[in-house]
């Protein structure tokens, strides 16, 4: 069994991963494809890419695994809504056609989805929490770790713990639901006005803003957590078992009022409850880990599941856990899970041997690239005025010079990123120092609300120069306080959100209120242009740290083509955009390549 293709589809950021010999080859979430975010359909176009990128036709495949195994998710949803009946009858019949549509048979699915497939070729599934340790510890740098995953909910699991030791996996202990710390902080998610699945990044930026005044309501009322981090919810105050909302009557009640309406404007209040519940849900994750190391006696931890993308609870559990290492599956949802299946499947078989410090992930690195060749063709197509730079020390030295000069610049080279973070292949830069960098992507280029921080990244060498942080963070998944000597006494009067326009450091541009930031490191060895380029900027400069936020506008995935990166360059007010070895600048381009832009069409 050589070449294994993993998916996950059906509820969220499908994805696909090609894993041959061992070695991920390719990953992709369809979104990225299809343009609609968080995508939950068949990952037709990803498998596409991932077998172009392997040489493979899809009788090549020796296995086609799936990430959760449908059978016993039905199982759970029966159970549930027979639980609840009648009132769950409603949700129960809205979900019933896509089950009986394709859900529960679903190797005929794969089957008819993928035509071609040899009759050698295994299907194969993983139960859900499974395919996310097997994503946690098995591309990790540890020969030996605990594993922690936690997510809404798998097939009956949101919890587990786990650990990996060589090519072996077991699950130890386990939450079932409903008692789900992601469904919890979705519950606040929603009821603050943000969509869930994709809302809780709004929820943790808006968390410095306010004070954990309703934390000590929340421990009372809503779960009874334990210091291993295992709780259980009071149901009474949900209404997720019903399938028609997250929240009910009474949580509104508890917390003062209805849900915000995502449009209205963010109160104190709102702000209150964000910290209040970040609080709560980093507790319970310092409680899991530490078990986790207690149960498995190992001091590596690997995380997976989407609340493993909480990166301000990841920054404290790596200060405060007492760990001698921590690494953090980058795509740790519902996408990774396609990556975890695979690689589940391949070290069933087979030996696995760790390459020194480094991880398996290719720096996540995993999506299509285009050639130069690609992308002229585009920027021809779509009427573009641009300027070819001959190699890449013509492309670091324009982009660093503009950079400096604080423009705002979009940057589109090598492949694409696996996972919801840009890491300097689709990514949108900026100059750290400037005060007025964060309003400006916000409200001009990202479209996204103000309160929102932005992300630094950084050379690793030099990360302690500017951060309270002594280790990598190459995935842009922990939060670290900004160095005490580069902070500032912020002098003027705003109050509430408004004091995003404060200068907390001299980085203001990615210092969020609390002097907090979300790092990325950059080597030479994961993302050389990348390194090149911040070195660059460092030259002239003096700082080793570079804005970068990812490219897309809010409601719409990271771009991934050339077509994609122009058409949202030109529906913002990016600067520049260079996209391989051309440079294409706003001010040059002609009305009529401005006219024939399709809009884009953000939620």
């Amino acid at each position: 069994m050589r070449n294994i293709l993993g998916i996950s589809a059906f509820y969220h950021d499908s994805a696909a991963a090609l894993v041959q010999s061992g070695d991920i080859v390719a990953a992709a979430q369809e979104e990225r494809f299809t343009r609609r975010k968080n995508e939950e359909g068949f990952p037709t176009q990803a498998i596409e890419y991932c077998l172009r990128e392997g040489g493979l036709s899809v009788g090549d495949l020796d296995a086609v695994v799936f990430y959760d195994k449908p059978i016993l998710k039905f199982s759970r949803m029966l159970e549930t809504y027979l639980a609840v009946a009648p009132r769950g009858l409603k949700g129960f019949v809205r979900a019933l056609p896509g089950w009986l549509a394709g859900k529960l048979n679903l190797r005929g699915t794969i089957q008819d989805e993928l035509p071609g497939l040899s009759s050698q070729c295994q299907l194969l599934f993983t139960q859900h929490h499974e395919a996310h340790a097997a994503s946690a510890f098995f591309p990790s740098p540890f020969a030996d770790a605990a594993i922690v995953t936690v997510d809404g909910v798998g097939e009956y699991a949101s919890t587990t713990v786990g650990r990996g030791r060589g090519n072996e996996l077991e699950l130890l202990q386990e939450l079932r639901f409903p008692h789900s710390l992601g469904l919890l902080y979705s519950a606040f998610t929603a009821y603050s006005g943000f969509r869930v699945n994709s809302g809780e990044y709004k929820l943790m930026g808006l968390a410095p803003y306010g004070e954990p005044k309703f934390a000590d309501l929340i421990r009372q009322e809503l779960l009874d957590l334990k210091p291993d981090g295992s709780f259980w919810l009071n149901l009474e105050y949900f209404d997720f078992l019903f399938g028609e909302r997250m929240a009910g009557s009474r949580f509104h009640e508890l917390f003062g009022g209805p849900p915000r309406a995502p449009e209205d404007p963010v109160t104190p209040r709102h702000c209150d409850l964000a910290r209040s519940i970040q609080v709560v849900t980093e507790e319970a994750m310092l409680g899991l880990v530490r078990q986790a190391v207690t149960l498995t006696g190992s001091k590596n931890v690997c995380l997976a599941g989407g609340v493993a993308l909480n990166c301000v609870a990841n920054g404290r559990l790596w200060r405060e856990a007492g760990l001698e290492g921590l690494w953090i599956q980058p795509a740790a949802g519902d996408a990774g899970g396609a990556l975890g299946a695979a690689l589940a499947a391949w070290y069933r078989q087979n030996p696995r041997v760790v390459q020194g410090s480094q991880d398996a992930m290719r720096g996540a690195l995993l999506g299509p690239s285009y050639s130069n060749a690609e992308v002229e063709v585009v920027l021809q197509r779509e009427g573009a005025i641009y300027e070819r730079l001959p190699d890449d020390e013509a492309l670091l030295h324009r982009a660093a010079e503009l950079l400096a000069a604080g423009n705002v610049v979009g940057w589109v080279q090598g492949r694409m990123e696996f996972g919801p973070r840009a890491l300097g292949c689709r990514s949108i830069l900026g100059d750290p120092r400037s005060t007025a960098m964060q309003s400006v992507m916000n409200l001009k280029v990202k479209f996204r609300e103000s309160f929102r921080p932005f992300a630094p990244a950084v050379l690793r060498e030099r990360v302690a120069e500017y951060f309270e942080l002594e280790t990598d963070s190459p995935y842009m998944l922990l939060v670290a306080p900004v160095r005490t000597d580069l902070r500032r006494v912020p002098t003027g009067a705003e109050a509430g959100l408004d004091r995003v326009k404060q200068v907390r450091s001299t980085l203001p541009a990615v210092t969020h209120v609390d002097y907090s930031a979300r790092v990325q490191t950059v080597t030479a060895e994961q993302n050389p242009l990348f390194y090149r380029l911040i070195t660059r900027f460092a030259e002239l400069t003096g700082y080793g740290v570079l804005v970068n936020t990812s490219f897309n506008v809010r409601g719409e995935p990271i771009v991934c083509s050339p077509e994609d990166a122009w058409r949202c360059f030109m529906n913002t007010e990016m600067d520049q955009l260079f996209v391989g070895h051309f440079l294409i600048e706003r001010r040059r381009q002609t009305r009529k390549a401005v006219e024939r832009t399709v809009p884009l069409t953000p939620d």
